[in-house]
């Protein structure tokens, strides 16, 4: 698929996100579509990629140009999931207009291509990062600054000190 990237924003966040900045995270996706963008890459993870998967879905219901991009690391990804995890995975899933996989096989290089992908399509990564300089969020986010991509970080009191 052919992304331009100036209208295309990816998410990168943890597991661990339970929903703390749901209000803002709605508000930087609407500002964003006023700004122009249109295309939404969603990395399908549990915790903050599939919150924005849903809100990004909202958005879709109310806009006709918007486009959910679903990232998947390998094919089945899903089988991960469990319980409310896994049925919010299917409704995200199910409101995509794409599903792409970047990998082939399962392990940490699937997730990193996935992560490049989101990078390399984007020219915005809306992000929920605690400063923690490890994890896929940390690569994603360091490598979104060596491209030179937009970085918006919704965690309160923002730690951006990433080492190159």
């Amino acid at each position: 698929m052919d992304y331009e990237k100036n209208i295309t924003v990816a998410f990168s966040g943890h597991r661990t996100y339970q929903g703390e900045a749901n209000e803002e995270l709605r508000g930087v996706v609407a500002r964003l579509y006023d700004e122009g963008y249109r295309r939404f890459l969603c990395g399908m993870a549990w915790g903050f990629d599939l919150a924005a998967g849903e809100v990004v879905a909202e958005l879709k219901r109310e806009y006709q140009d918007v486009e959910l991009i679903a990232a998947l690391p390998y094919r089945n990804f899903s089988k991960l999931f469990h319980a409310e995890d896994a049925e919010q995975y299917k409704r995200v899933a199910d409101d995509a207009d794409a599903i792409v996989v970047v990998s082939k096989s399962e392990g940490k290089v699937a997730y990193r291509l996935r992560n490049d992908y989101l990078v390399e399509n984007s020219s915005v990564v809306v992000a929920w990062f605690n400063g923690v300089p490890r994890g896929g969020t940390a690569y994603t986010l360091r490598q979104a600054r060596r491209k030179g991509v937009r970085i918006e970080n919704l965690y309160p009191q923002a730690q951006m000190e990433l080492e190159f």
